[in-house]
């Protein structure tokens, strides 16, 4: 059973990456803009098991997809 909290933090830590609050700007400011065609789960910054998460989570259209939408729209700013 999936406990974890399916929010912004929570996807930082599901994809293995820091989610404090600093680290997660700094990974926006580092990677943004994402490229206006680019579908998030193509994007080069992030690993082929990130990319594969982000997907299947879109597929099943989970509790995911509402953090998954938010990390893509502060990438695009």
């Amino acid at each position: 059973m999936d406990t974890s909290t399916h929010d912004l933090h929570g996807l930082f830590e599901q994809l293995g990456l820091p989610s404090d609050q600093d680290s997660i700007n700094s990974f926006i400011e580092e990677h943004a803009p994402l490229s206006r065609g680019m579908n998030l789960s193509d994007a080069p910054f992030l690993t082929e098991a990130q990319r594969g998460f982000i997907r299947q989570q879109w597929e099943l259209d989970s509790d995911w997809c509402e953090a998954i939408d938010e990390l893509d729209a502060l990438l695009r700013h």
